[in-house]
């Protein structure tokens, strides 16, 4: 059945079972993905997937239920489920329903050429990679992988004041991870493209990159314990700053998850510190006019020249501190919560190259990994495995590997002494160029 006839139905049976106010929320994906190894495609996958949540207030309390099935039952056990929540659910302060806005920013459709791009020209994407590897350096023979996937979603939300919204979005990747071997030494590299026009990558380019990464990891060893001068490339700054993004969301404050509660106008980070949250920002990963809870979207700094200027909201975090939303609510599994729309740590204006040459000598850190368990994201404390190059007289002269980095992630914002130009969003909404974070713990050799 479309999914706009759904939901008509279910936000009719929502008001006949006596739901007082319910919004229909619905998501629709189409998945393209594949995986070369060894010159011969591994895995296949091309999917399809619908999910659907119901919430709606009972009595002025707030009930939740979702499904991926779409007919009869489907609507009677949604609302069935939002009233058995609404019953169940004890909390002091409620979500509602929101009737909408007046007007929406406008964003600029997004374009894409997946359309153009058949099944075969793309798996010639991941074989490519494959190639180009092999035909990089003879020390690379093995690969954990080449891989493509492509994808295209759709949002709709509806509610019962007659709010009707919807988003459309896109997005393709491709990566390759080569296996480099000298003798009795191995390293890994990586390489990826991200963006919306299958035409502009170039598997061959990929492979370089990856095997150029590779290959200038042989050999690493790790380094003597120590304090060391540090700069986090552009794919380090950025898992560190994912890995911790959730200390920005009023949600996590106001349960005593982040340090950043009531602290609003306080210097939190380096007078060179920008952190802005951006869901209008042309091309994003994550642009979005409207939220999942129908609040329009608006560009925001969330750290300005060092100063917290707002936590991420959504409306029952707003209410709660009394402040408007911020248009950062998303949904999961029907239940509403915070998140970041395009997050992004501003750039400066030195190429990585130039942040090397201040710093003199230390370590520039490009990968960080154990990010799960070696990161506190509610005491900002962190201890990552880390590899990266040793820095002398500005410039990267051995690999290291098999070392820990250790320190604050609070202190980190305020130790920033550079920030690169080579913004990058590996992926995710979430980015970050290059910086020098200062004087960081080394545990190693």
């Amino acid at each position: 059945m479309e999914m706009n006839v759904f939901v008509d139905q279910l936000l009719a049976a929502a008001k006949a079972g006596g739901i007082e106010t319910a919004e229909a929320y619905a998501r629709e994906e189409e998945s393209f993905s594949a995986k070369a190894m060894d010159q011969q495609i591994e895995q296949y996958e091309v999917s399809a997937t619908r999910s659907l949540s119901l919430r709606g207030t009972v009595g002025g309390k707030m009930g939740y239920a979702s499904t991926e099935a779409f007919d009869d039952e489907a609507i009677r056990q949604l609302v069935e489920g939002v009233i058995e929540g609404a019953a169940l659910n004890e909390e002091e302060e409620q979500d509602e329903i929101f009737p909408g806005e007046e007007r929406y920013p406008e964003l600029a459709a997004e374009e894409n050429d997946f359309a153009e791009v058949p099944a075969e020209d793309r798996l010639a994407i991941a074989l490519g990679m494959e190639a180009g590897l092999r035909a990089a350096d003879e020390r690379i023979r093995l690969t954990e992988g080449s891989n493509i996937n492509v994808s295209q979603n759709r949002v709709l939300l509806r509610n019962s004041y007659g709010l009707n919204l919807e988003r459309r979005g896109s997005l393709a990747f491709a990566y390759t991870v080569p296996v480099a071997r000298d003798g009795e030494a191995t390293a890994i590299g990586i390489a990826f493209r991200v963006g919306r026009k299958l035409k502009n990558f170039d598997p061959d380019a990929i492979a370089r990159e990856a095997a150029d990464e590779a290959l200038s990891m042989l050999h690493a060893e790790p380094v003597a314990s120590g304090d060391y001068r540090v700069v986090l490339r552009w794919d380090a700054m950025q898992s560190l700053l994912s890995a911790f993004s959730g200390i920005f969301s009023a949600e996590n404050a106001q349960q005593k998850l982040s340090l950043l509660a009531g602290r609003e106008g306080e210097t939190i980070a380096a007078p060179i510190v920008t952190l802005m949250d951006d869901p209008l920002r042309a091309g994003g990963l994550a642009s979005r006019a409207f939220d999942d809870e129908g609040s329009a979207c608006r560009t925001k700094a969330v750290v300005e020249a060092g100063v917290l200027k707002t936590l991420l909201h959504s409306r029952k975090t707003a209410r709660k501190q009394g402040v408007e939303t911020t248009g950062n609510a998303a949904k999961a599994g029907g239940a509403v919560h915070v998140a970041p729309t395009n997050f992004y740590l501003e750039p400066g204006g030195k190429t990585l190259d130039d942040l090397l040459k201040d710093m003199g000598e230390g370590l520039l850190i490009t990968d960080l990994s154990g990010l799960h368990a070696g990161a506190n994201p509610i005491s900002g404390d962190f201890s990552l495995l880390s590899k990266g190059y040793v820095v002398k007289d500005g410039k990267k002269v051995s690999p290291v590997e098999r070392v820990t980095i250790a320190g604050n992630f609070y202190q980190l914002l305020r130790d920033i002494r550079a920030i690169g130009c080579d913004l990058n969003f590996p992926g995710s909404g979430i980015g970050a160029p290059s910086a020098d974070v200062g004087t960081l713990k080394v545990s190693g050799k």
